[in-house]
């Protein structure tokens, strides 16, 4: 008990490391961050849209079926024109997940309340051997 006493701030500090190491976990478990069969319930039970955050010549390489294209530096200018319905959910999607879990606030703060961003990306699409479109 001593110890405790003498050491209070070292044991806080211990505590507070620890809580932001979990932290990462927990909020990946909770919020954002959406798996491929997921995405496709989404899609074809709540006819989620699929916004891709990449850039126009990166969509145009290969791209989810039905995406829509709306760069991540234009997302906060032209989402509203792309999906004019603020209830229903909404897929951000981009090569490996980085821009959009970065665009997921924007697009949460612009009102869509069920934004959610595809884990991994296109390149976690692809590997659940699911299909791409070209243009």
């Amino acid at each position: 008990m001593k110890f405790i006493i003498d050491n209070w701030m070292l044991l806080c500090v211990a505590l507070a490391s620890g809580g932001m190491l979990v932290w990462p976990v927990i909020k990946g478990a909770s919020g954002g961050s959406l798996d491929p069969a997921g995405a496709v319930q989404l899609i074809n039970r709540e006819r989620a849209v699929v916004v891709d955050v990449s850039e126009p010549e990166e969509f145009a390489a290969g791209h989810i079926g039905g995406a829509k294209n709306v760069p991540f530096d234009l997302l906060e200018k032209k989402l509203t024109e792309t999906v004019k319905n603020k209830t229903l959910p909404v897929i951000l999607v981009c090569a490996t997940g980085a821009r959009s879990n970065r665009a997921l606030a924007a697009v949460k703060k612009l009102g869509y309340e069920q934004a959610q961003a595809l884990g991994g990306g296109l390149k976690a699409w692809k590997d659940a051997n699911l299909p791409i479109q070209n243009t």
